[in-house]
């Protein structure tokens, strides 16, 4: 059985660091560095950072601000927010990110995909999905930072982008997301069924049994935000990852 892989994420919104409920309510958590810093510190294998403003601002990533935090990180990581284009990836890899997290540009310029994978290996394209269930109950896909509604069925949206050379999804429930509810595990699944390509889990995390749950339904990996930056019950703000015992104990990935 696979080591499940258990990734931090980091949002930033005006240049800090924040944490969100269902896209929205920022609260404002610190300097994304010394969030990383921090994370290197409980010897974290993998991280995300995203900038949430940046594609629904039409703006392009910070090169130097992505550069500034890949050094001071000792883990791989994984950056999203703004990317259009092949220079941008090539500019973002060669400043010691490992994997680019592309959204809005895969519904825009969906060759985008394609041209970066060949370039730069699938493994490092990453195709994030945001999905919120509509008046319905029925599962689409969104764009600039939840504010758009694109119609598409999350399902095959990711058959789409797996085609077109994405390494892995990062599947995000914008209805789970912050709410410590736990992840939306239909979701993980019908979209985990429909693909080859590793799926990671994001939105709604509490404990290391929703990481499990998410598992068993299909999820590669889990991504978490809220669990790893504040303290219960008070939501105090404090940097935390699980212990090695529990990571151990349940076959998470340890360094």
């Amino acid at each position: 059985m696979a080591l499940l892989r258990v990734i931090p994420t980091l949002l930033i919104h005006k240049g800090g660091l924040v944490k969100s409920v269902k896209f929205k309510d920022y609260k404002y958590v610190g300097d994304p560095i010394n969030a990383v810093k921090i994370f290197n510190e409980k010897e974290v294998d993998e991280i995300a950072v995203i900038d949430i403003d940046a594609s629904r601002e039409n703006r392009a990533p910070d090169i130097n601000k992505i550069a500034e935090i890949a050094s001071e990180a000792f883990m791989p990581m994984a950056y999203g927010g703004g990317i259009s284009t092949i220079k941008q990836i090539k500019e973002i890899l060669f400043n010691g990110i490992e994997k680019v997290i592309i959204n809005k540009a895969a519904h825009i310029n969906p060759s985008l995909i394609s041209e970066a994978a060949n370039l730069f290996g699938n493994q490092s394209i990453v195709v994030s999905i945001d999905v919120k269930k509509n008046l319905f109950g029925t599962y689409k896909v969104y764009i600039d930072n939840g504010k758009k509604n694109t119609g598409l069925c999350p399902k095959e949206f990711a058959q789409k982008v797996e085609k077109l050379g994405a390494g892995e999804i990062l599947l995000n429930s914008i209805d789970k997301d912050g709410t410590y509810k736990g992840y939306d595990t239909e979701l993980i699944k019908a979209v985990a069924e429909t693909v080859n390509i590793p799926i990671i889990a994001l939105g709604g995390a509490s404990s290391y049994d929703d990481f499990k749950l998410a598992s068993q339904n299909g999820a590669s990996a889990v991504a978490a935000g809220s669990m790893f930056v504040f303290q219960k019950p008070h939501q105090a703000v404090l940097i935390s990852y699980l212990p090695k015992k529990i990571m151990k104990e349940n076959n998470f990935y340890l360094k």
